[in-house]
């Protein structure tokens, strides 16, 4: 609220809004000669702001970045022509299980459902197992991986009625491919969630997506059983739709994941930014690297090892000392001792491969640092036989130059977006007893 004094009259606005850039004033108060209130804005507006709010965050344009309305779209869209499918998947998994027909028995479908959701609860607990520190670093890849597993376990319950003789094993196949979309979907939207929140805001956001869900998952049913019923019975007409409904599906999770602008660091942007600052001096920006970076998975894009765009190919990060032979174990030992006394990291290159090795006190700044380091020393393997030495030249001059671009372009520089890190190390340079561990 705001208020004006002078010796002649008094005027007591009030004002409505989440957002300082979004207030809008509703209502005048004057105090001369009598009280009056004039009212602003149509009844209709303040019904529409109000329902609007349970479907978009507080501050809203402001309080999430520019990319979110865009993933939103998409993202609902291809929600809604999933919750179509499933119901033309699941009448023809019911159809299959035996309901409606009077030689099937309750226990013998309980038994069969419940060997279907055994089978993907363990297969949910495999995949977070071998996957589940790998799912921040690649959120783009993983959003689509999840969704196509998604198509696929639907794709296995509508053909399970094909095949009565091994319909447990289609099922239970349909289940497990469903459990690593609710693994992988789940992971990736809490890290995108994260990266929308522009005013810490991260819950409000994931509640509102939850009221956009809802409102979808509705209308899907509706249509969804709607277009079960008129396809009833038409094995062509379902199958046309389903595909149909699939290819969309497809098309909308990519452009989706195509609109996001992540200003995290993981490896491939790293490879594709600090490319781009050797060649140019400049720091691209989130949105041109967003039109770069792949977020199909590796098998199904034809990879040139020497390309810029996939350096990052070249580098091993967190390797185990261990696993290195007699030779590469003393190219490592005199490196620890000529050329990173004083690093948290190790570089082992050989035949163009990087290999990183971090200490044990190692923190994230000095894993971004080290990948950073690896990356120039893969560039320069095809140029210079002194990689150790020319690299760290260039880091010495260039890094903390590069570092202080990518921030002032909008970038995360606290850490680096990667696998889990289980293997380090410890050296110590010294006297003849110095050991590394």
């Amino acid at each position: 609220m705001s208020m004006e004094a002078s010796s002649s009259e008094i005027i007591l606005e009030e004002w409505n809004g989440s957002s300082s850039t979004k207030l809008s004033r509703t209502a005048t108060i004057t105090a001369s000669p009598s009280l009056t209130i004039q009212r602003s804005g149509g009844r209709f507006n303040h019904v529409w702001g109000r329902f609007l709010q349970a479907f978009v965050p507080e501050g809203f344009p402001s309080s999430v970045t520019p990319d979110y309305v865009p993933f939103q779209v998409w993202d609902l869209l291809q929600g809604l022509s999933t919750y179509i499918r499933t119901m033309l998947s699941t009448q023809a998994l019911l159809s299959a299980i035996g309901v409606g027909e009077k030689s099937a028995t309750v226990i013998g479908a309980t038994f069969q459902w419940f060997l279907r959701d055994l089978t993907g609860m363990l297969g949910g607990i495999i995949f977070t197992f071998y996957q589940g520190s790998n799912l921040d670093s690649n959120a783009k890849m993983w959003r689509l991986v999840a969704d196509l597993m998604n198509d696929l376990g639907m794709l296995m319950d509508l053909v399970s009625p094909l095949f009565p003789s091994a319909f447990l094993l289609v099922v239970c196949l349909g289940s497990l491919s469903r459990s690593f979309t609710g693994v992988a979907s789940g992971a990736t939207r809490a890290a995108l969630t994260q990266h929308f929140a522009l005013q810490s805001n991260a819950a409000d956001i994931s509640a509102k997506e939850g009221s956009q869900e809802t409102v979808a998952t509705m209308i899907g049913m509706a249509l969804g059983m709607l277009l079960a019923r008129i396809t009833m019975g038409h094995a062509l007409a379902i199958w046309f739709s389903f595909l149909s409904l699939t290819l969309f599906h497809m098309y909308a999770n990519y452009k989706a994941v195509r609109c996001l602008a992540l200003t995290s660091l993981n490896a491939e942007r790293s490879s594709i930014l600090l490319q781009h600052f050797v060649e140019t001096g400049q720091v691209l920006s989130p949105e041109k690297v967003s039109r770069t970076e792949h977020v199909l998975p590796v098998w199904t894009t034809s990879w040139s090892s020497k390309s810029a765009k996939h350096m990052h190919m070249q580098i091993h990060f967190g390797v185990r000392v261990s696993s290195f032979n007699h030779l590469e174990l003393m190219d490592l030992l005199h490196s620890a001792g000529s050329h990173y006394k004083k690093a948290k990291y190790l570089l082992v290159e050989k035949k163009g491969i990087v290999s990183v090795i971090l200490h044990k006190d190692s923190t994230a700044a000095d894993g971004l640092e080290s990948f950073f380091h690896a990356l120039v020393m893969a560039n320069l393997a095809e140029k210079s036989r002194s990689v150790h030495l020319e690299s760290q030249s260039w880091m010495d001059k260039q890094y903390g130059v590069f570092i202080q671009k990518l921030r002032s372009s909008g970038w995360k520089t606290e850490r680096l977006l990667s696998h889990s890190i289980i293997w380090k190390a410890n050296w110590i340079c010294g006297p003849l007893d110095s050991k590394i561990d």
